[in-house]
């Protein structure tokens, strides 16, 4: 101990993982931690792990499929116990990547369940059917859809869902919609470029929560008030959505429950859960705040 404290001595823990053959480490990769709805899990997952005497490495991919394949590459050369991949840019050459690794891998929204990889999957068609279905039921013919990365297909499945719950609709609601980014800023131009064709909505659906305060800033700005003349809904329900003015009705992901299911599936104890099942479906349910409200008489 002497001569640790005199050399400063500190364990290479990567060769010691080599050495022994057995990691204490967990890898998450996140498609974009400015969301709080990826942080959450982050953190969550972080806790349980700590807690069982594990690490974190974290990767943010920032939606890039390029920085995507770098990270699953860096988490496969330091021989990660275990993998949680919550990203939405995922390509099928890189689940086989992970499929044909030793490594415990949990994707979220992507992939399916193969003999090394577990999938949670969030309801997004209950959700948003359930917001399209409210906002009909307050009157709301004339509708926007508020997203970004439009490319990737967690989002095409949000849309599609809210063109045919719309759809249905008697009568049909009508429906624009605008694309820009994950970020409060990308709400903000979205909802902006939707305003900027003429069109009014009587309401918008966002992508997230995100999109969604950025949205109702577009709104202040243009002197649209929320409810009144316009409602707002978002989705995920992280804390800014209980924080902001007026606090934002949106669909409840329980993003701790994930974070809580990824940790028990890579974190190896004694008392972990048996798991039957490889695939787990998350159902969300409707949060009703300030942003929505009757639809204004013409």
């Amino acid at each position: 101990m002497k001569a640790i404290t005199e050399l400063r001595y500190h364990p290479n823990l990567h060769a010691r993982t080599l050495a022994g053959g057995k990691s204490r480490t967990i890898g998450v990769i996140l498609s974009n931690l400015e969301n709080p709805f990826f942080f959450d899990i982050y953190k969550t997952v972080e806790t349980g792990a700590h807690a069982c005497g594990y690490e974190v490495v974290v990767a943010n991919t920032d939606y890039r499929p390029e920085q995507l394949v770098s990270s699953i590459r860096l988490m496969i050369g330091r021989r990660v116990a275990g993998l949680a991949v919550v990203v939405a840019e995922m390509e099928p050459a890189l689940i086989e990547m992970l499929v044909d690794s030793p490594i415990p891998v949990v994707f979220y929204d992507v992939g399916t369940p193969m003999r090394n990889v577990a999938c949670i999957r969030g309801n997004y068609r209950k959700g948003v059917e359930k917001v399209i279905e409210y906002l009909h039921s307050l009157g709301h013919r004339r509708i926007c859809f508020v997203g970004h990365h439009s490319q990737l297909e967690p989002v095409k499945a949000r849309l599609n869902t809210v063109r045919a719950a719309a759809a249905r609709c008697s009568p049909p609601m009508e429906l624009r919609t605008a694309s820009v980014s994950d970020t409060l800023e990308g709400g903000r131009q979205a909802m902006g470029m939707i305003l900027d064709t003429g069109y009014k909505p009587t309401a918008a659906v966002c992508v997230n929560d995100v999109t969604a305060v950025g949205a109702l800033r577009a709104l202040r700005e243009r002197g649209i008030r929320v409810p009144q003349d316009m409602s707002v809904t978002g989705f995920d329900n992280i804390k800014l959505s209980e924080f902001c003015s007026p606090a934002l009705t949106t669909v409840h992901m329980p993003r701790e429950t994930i974070g809580q299911i990824i940790c028990d599936r890579l974190v190896p104890t004694d008392d972990a859960p048996e798991f039957v099942d490889r695939e787990i479906v998350i159902d969300p349910e409707l949060v009703v705040r300030e942003t929505t409200g009757p639809a204004p008489v013409d």
